[in-house]
């Protein structure tokens, strides 16, 4: 299967066979590097670090934490000490992209209002600026007995437990060999609070996986410890991440290992396990107690990409046995296509297109691993490799139960209505050299562009430049491609330049181009955008999607008609995708749109696509539930659509079902995109269990527009253990430090009837977002549908936080919620939650950038990053097809959580 698309998996899962090639030759040659203790003195700031006033940016986080620069993701080593919450995370500290895994560090003393520290465990590299060893997830214990012995009179050890990751092979000081892309557990330890880090001599503590599981050595990660007081000992549970289980093993002293048992797979397995926790908590708050197991998978999680469940069960001290195990079997209701038939067409399907005549009996050529599809035969596109596209079209038929129940898998491409045909309106060149056309060897300056940097004289691109991956999706022989590094003598993406196009008048509606490379927008720190400016002034932008496919893009450029305007191509960024290509600037009527690339399945209701859904770039199918709710009664098709030729180019669909319940495969942390790695604070006073998740999404992390920080924590929330409908299950809410942070009531009110027509709430006057936090309560009537809407706009913003009374269930419409990261973001996301006495009670809190909801007292949570225009400050409440009453209404103005 080809692969040169954007792959989908985290870098975790990637790394086995990426470091691998990337350290190939420096592994031939040897690698020094040493694993004997020494000290990690706290780092000093470096020169023009941001102050305090640096976390003000309108769309950075001002609920929750954020490091001032760089990437982050997952949350590390959570552990309370002495007054101190620690917050570790995973943390790249040369870039804002993944990479050069580290352990950045933060610490509070509310759960709400953080200060970041120097980094705490650094990416490990030799003298050639090789990386030697990345420090990936893991947790941390203070150990007050010095069980390990690595404590000093009176100051017991704080021991980091967390995942080495060595991309070469080699011979540690200790003589330890590790192959190339080991993962193993490691100790690093500290006397001080945190503040500094010695890294243990015997390093890796568990250097592979158990014996049956040897081959999965660049699989084995993540372990979180905690102390297990009925037998005195320390428990660890780790994962081998591709085969979905989580190993528990068991020490005395932090530093010898005993395996024990495993769990697993089970419920949600539509991805690698990841940044697994387990803990005990009390059932309704009585003697009555239970065990809880985390476990975070990606791709495979209930709005798509990465997502976390949890299991409910009992530890004996030895192994974990769960009591939730959700069946895999289909729900019950009309199976409407199995497609176990002879051909598609006896089944009435009607194919066009290459898509072959009959569904598969698992892989197709060139494919493998494709499973957990229902009987002997599906649906799979993949004809002849992933080269076949066409479309596989139902029957029409008449919707007549409230979810239609589908297992979906294969490539991640989703349905992007605003995509084209791929045809270029009429339009002529903007300028002589607008497609850098020229002779052999030309340079830039001999097209007509003005370089200056690293792009002066080098030659005018005709596609990939040395080790850079392929270039397609340029028009004519030559393009503008700033990855120059190997002409240069240099990496490819170390150059950094500007190309400017000569002064030309603004004549047609519109400017398309194309545009490719990295994600780094303009007005950020370190960009790789196109900009054009009308007199001297940055009017318009776009930037790359982290991929080297060009794609048509369109400037509505209206407003500027006649004016003199120049394009300006930047590339300031010399980390991982730091490039820039485009080409054919041209002057249009009518805008560029790209074509569809699209693997999905869909449903249209008059003709129009209602529902999608797409794979998560695996081949293990999972189950989809669409809300079909509203359209009760209509005539409506299901299509099976696969415009795409490149990597995981390829749909697979099986087993349709029309059901009155909701599939679901697991019990889920978070019913939204952006709650992930989520992990529990170890030592916290009175019994309470702690958790904070990442905020992001592996589907699209490296393309939110941020800077110069990419990556956020959620919000601090308290896990309980609640009886819900006979069952105990885990119930969130904020801390209870975040109440601190209201500063006044901004509008109240009681009894309020909504009868169809939005009912705007007081605007907030201010020339940039202000945090909120909502309180409401609905009294269902007649009504379809009915809510609130949040960061809405006279430019069309809105977030819609919505119950759906038909299906019974609670969503969060960011279909308008401002810039779309990829054609999944816009999407609604919804969870089961029946009325509780006919009511619905909503806590929403509202930051510049995300949306988190807690339902009913936390029995249903969906985390949610936005990104709206600044000046989307408005919030309405609704109802449609009918009535219903918001008995209690009451919103807060919050202040940041970095004001003084």
């Amino acid at each position: 299967m080809k692969t040169n698309m954007r792959d989908q998996s985290s870098p975790k899962s990637r790394l086995a066979l990426a470091v691998v090639s990337a350290c190939a030759a420096a592994a031939m040659a040897g690698c020094s590097g040493t694993d004997a203790p020494r000290k990690v003195p706290p780092a000093p700031p470096a020169p023009g670090t941001p102050q305090q006033s640096a976390y003000l940016e309108p769309a950075r986080p001002q609920l929750s934490f954020s490091a001032a620069k760089n990437w982050m993701n997952d949350p590390n080593g959570l552990v309370y000490y002495d007054g101190e919450y620690h917050l570790f995370y995973q943390y790249n500290p040369n870039g804002s992209q993944w990479g050069d895994m580290s352990w950045g560090h933060a610490v509070s003393t509310d759960l709400v209002r953080w200060t970041e520290l120097p980094l705490a465990l650094p990416v490990e590299k030799n003298d050639k600026g090789e990386v030697v060893q990345l420090i990936f997830s893991g947790s941390a214990v203070v150990d007050a007995n010095d069980t390990s012995g690595l404590g000093r009179p009176g100051k017991p050890a704080m021991v980091a437990v967390y995942t080495s990751v060595y991309p070469q092979a080699r011979t540690l000081a200790n003589g330890k060999r590790v192959e190339a892309g080991t993962q193993a557990q490691s100790l690093a330890y500290s006397t001080d609070r945190g503040r500094s880090w010695t890294r243990y001599a015997g390093n890796p503590v568990i250097a592979l996986p158990p014996g049956p599981y040897l081959d999965q050595f660049r699989e084995f990660r993540d372990p979180k410890v905690f102390w297990h007081e009925p037998e005195k000992k320390w428990v660890m549970v780790t994962v081998i991440a591709s085969l979905r289980k989580a190993l528990l093993y068991s020490s005395k002293n932090l530093r010898e290992w005993e395996y024990m048992s495993e769990f697993g797979p089970a419920n949600a397995v539509g991805g690698a396990w990841e940044c697994p926790d387990l803990f005990e908590m009390a059932v309704d708050g009585t003697n009555a107690r239970k065990w809880v197991l985390t476990v975070s998978l990606n791709p495979g999680g209930v709005a798509g990409g990465s997502g976390s469940q949890y299991f409910t069960g009992q530890f004996d001290g030895r192994q974990f046995k769960a009591d939730n195990i959700i069946s895999t079997a289909p729900p019950a209701g009309t199976l409407f296509e199995g497609f176990e038939g002879a051909s598609y067409a006896a089944a009435g399907w009607q194919v066009s297109g290459a898509l072959g005549l009959a569904p598969g009996a698992g892989n197709a050529e060139g494919h493998g691993g494709v499973a957990a599809f229902e009987g002997k035969r599906l649906a799979n596109t993949g004809i002849g490799g992933d080269a076949a596209t066409g479309t596989l079209s139902s029957p029409v038929f008449k919707i007549e139960k409230k979810f239609i129940n589908l297992l979906v898998g294969g490539g991640h491409h989703p349905h992007d209505p605003d995509a084209g045909d791929g045809a270029l309106p009429a339009g002529l060149p903007l300028f002589a050299g607008a497609d850098f056309e020229g002779p052999d060897g030309a340079t830039y300056t001999a097209t007509g562009w003005s370089a200056g940097g690293d792009l002066l004289k080098v030659p005018v691109a005709t596609g990939a430049i040395g080790d850079q991956q392929p270039v397609p999706g340029f028009t004519g022989k030559r393009l503008a491609n700033t990855y120059v590094g190997a002409l240069l003598d240099k990496g490819g993406d170390a150059p950094k330049g500007t190309l400017s196009s000569p002064a030309f008048a603004l004549s047609k509606p519109y400017i398309n181009f194309l545009i490719g490379g990295g994600t780094h927008p303009w007005g950020g720190v370190a960009p790789t955008a196109v900009v054009l400016k009308v007199d001297g002034k940055v009017v318009r932008s776009a930037t790359g999607k982290n991929e080297e496919l060009l794609q048509w893009t369109n400037w509505d450029v209206r407003e500027f008609a006649g004016q003199q305007a120049q394009i300006v191509i930047v590339d300031d960024n010399a980390e991982g995708w730091g490039h820039i290509s485009a080409d054919h600037f041209m002057a249009a009527d009518q805008p560029a749109l790209p074509p569809s690339r699209e693997t999905s399945v869909k449903l249209l209701v008059d003709g129009k696509v209602v529902r999608s859904a797409t794979g998560d770039n695996a081949e293990s199918l999972a189950w989809n539930s669409w809300n079909v709710a509203a359209f009760l009664g209509r005539q409506a098709q299901i299509q099976i659509v696969d415009r795409n030729s490149g990597g995981w180019g390829h749909i697979l669909v099986d087993h349709i079902v029309f059901s009155d319940q909701r599939k679901d495969s697991a019990d889920w942390l978070d019913f939204g995109s952006d709650f992930y790695a989520a992990v529990t604070w170890n030592g916290v006073p009175d019994d309470k269990r702690i958790a904070i998740g990442w905020m992001s999404n592996w589907n699209y992390a490296g393309l939110a527009p941020n800077s110069p920080w990419r990556g956020a924590q959620a919000m601090a929330r308290e896990w309980k253990l609640r009886t819900i409908d006979g069952v105990a299950r885990l119930v969130q809410e904020p801390v209870q430090a975040m109440a601190s942070l209201r500063t006044g009531v901004l509008h109240s009110a009681a009894d309020v009837a909504l009868a169809g027509a939005a009912l705007p709430v007081a605007p907030i006057q201010s020339s940039a977002p202000r945090p909120l936090e909502i309180e409401a309560e609905f009294k269902a009537g007649t009504a379809r549908s009915f809510g609130l809407k949040v960061h809405t706009g006279a430019n069309g913003d809105e977030t819609v936080v919505g119950y759906d009374a038909v299906a019974g269930e609670l969503y969060v419409d960011r279909s308008r919620s401002g810039a779309l990261l990829d054609a999944s973001f816009g999407a609604r996301h919804g969870a089961p939650l029946p009325l509780r006495s006919g009511l619905v009670k909503l806590r929403v809190v509202v930051d510049n950038a995300s949306v988190t909801v807690f339902a009913n007292d936390g029995e249903v949570v969906l985390t949610e990053q936005i990104f709206p225009g600044l000046a989307s400050n408005g919030m309405a409440l609704f109802s449609e097809g009918g009535t219903a009453t918001v008995q209690q209404l009451k919103v807060w103005l919050l202040k940041s959580i970095w004001a003084p």
